[in-house]
C-alpha cells in the first residue's frame, strides 16, 4: 500500500464512526442550530468542546450553546495578540452564562517569537504565525474529545462553502459540528439583538471579523466581511478549517446520485 494511500486510511474514521456522522448530517442537515446542538450534547456528552474566536457568530453559538447546557465546555486561543475589547468580551460572556471559557495558547512568547523568527512575523510569515500560535495551541484543546462545535458559516469563505452542519474532520480527526453554517450573517445579527447577547464593540467600528490586532482592519462599506483579515494577502484563513478531504469520502450529494441514499 503506497504512502498516499496509507494517509487516506489514518484520516479516514472508523466505519460505525463515519456511519453516525453520515446520518446525522443527512437528518440534520436543514435543522435548527439548536437541533444540531441538542444532538452533540447528547452524543457525545462530556467529550464534545465548543470553539469561539467572540466574534458575532462566536457570541450567537455560547448563547445558544448555555440555553441547551448550562455546562457546555467552551474554549479560545489566546494568540498574545487580541484586541482588549476581544479580551474583555470573554469577561462579560462570562459573567452572563456563568461559565469559564477556557484560554489555549503557545508556550512561545511574542518576545521569544521575534528572537528567533524576526520581528513581526505576522507580517514576514502569517501562516507560520499562525500555525505557532492557533493550530498548535488547538491541538491541546482538542485533546481527548470526539467531537468539537464552531460557529462557522459557508458564505463567510470559498473554504467554508462545503462545509455541513455534521461532518468528519480530516485535519483534526474527530466529528465537526456546525450549527450555524446555512445561516447568513443577517441571520446572526437578528438572533443577537432578539436575545441581548454580548457582542464586541468593534463590530460598531467597521469590524466585521476580528482575529489578531496585527492582521485585522476595518472594512469600507460593501465590501466583503472578510476582507479586513490578513488585508492585501490571499490569506483568508488561519487553518483551523482547512477543508481537507480525502477523494475516497464519498459525500451526501454523491450517494444520492449512486442512490444509496433517497
Amino acid at each position: 500500500m503506497s504512502q498516499a494511500v496509507n494517509e487516506v486510511v489514518r484520516l479516514q474514521p472508523a466505519a460505525d464512526e463515519n456511519d453516525r456522522v453520515e446520518t446525522a448530517a443527512y437528518l440534520l442537515e436543514e435543522a435548527a442550530p439548536e437541533e444540531a446542538l441538542r444532538w452533540a450534547f447528547d452524543e457525545f456528552q462530556e467529550s464534545v468542546t465548543i470553539a469561539t474566536g467572540f466574534g458575532a457568530e462566536g457570541v450567537a453559538l455560547i448563547d445558544m450553546a448555555v440555553r441547551i447546557n448550562p455546562r457546555a465546555d467552551v474554549f479560545f486561543l489566546d494568540t498574545g495578540f487580541l484586541f482588549p475589547e476581544t479580551y474583555d468580551l470573554r469577561r462579560r460572556l462570562e459573567d452572563r452564562y456563568q461559565i469559564e471559557i477556557r484560554a489555549f495558547k503557545t508556550d512561545i512568547t511574542p518576545e521569544q517569537q521575534e528572537l528567533r523568527f524576526g520581528s513581526k512575523l505576522w507580517s514576514t510569515n502569517p501562516d507560520l504565525c499562525c500555525r505557532l500560535r492557533k493550530l498548535e495551541p488547538l491541538k491541546d484543546a482538542l485533546y481527548g474529545r470526539r467531537a468539537w462545535i464552531t460557529a462557522i458559516r459557508q458564505d463567510q469563505t470559498l473554504e467554508r462553502s462545503n462545509a455541513r452542519v455534521i461532518e468528519w474532520d480530516y485535519q483534526w480527526r474527530l466529528v465537526k459540528i456546525n450549527p450555524l453554517v446555512r445561516w447568513n450573517k443577517q441571520q446572526v445579527w437578528e438572533y443577537i439583538a432578539n436575545n441581548n447577547v454580548p457582542f464586541n464593540p468593534l463590530h460598531e467600528r467597521g469590524y466585521p471579523s476580528i482575529g489578531c490586532t496585527h492582521c485585522t482592519q476595518p472594512v469600507g462599506e460593501g465590501e466583503d466581511e472578510r476582507s479586513g483579515r490578513w488585508s492585501g494577502r490571499a490569506k483568508k484563513e488561519c487553518g483551523m478549517h482547512a477543508p481537507v478531504r480525502p477523494t475516497t469520502f464519498i459525500s451526501r450529494t454523491e450517494m444520492v446520485g449512486r442512490r444509496h441514499l433517497t
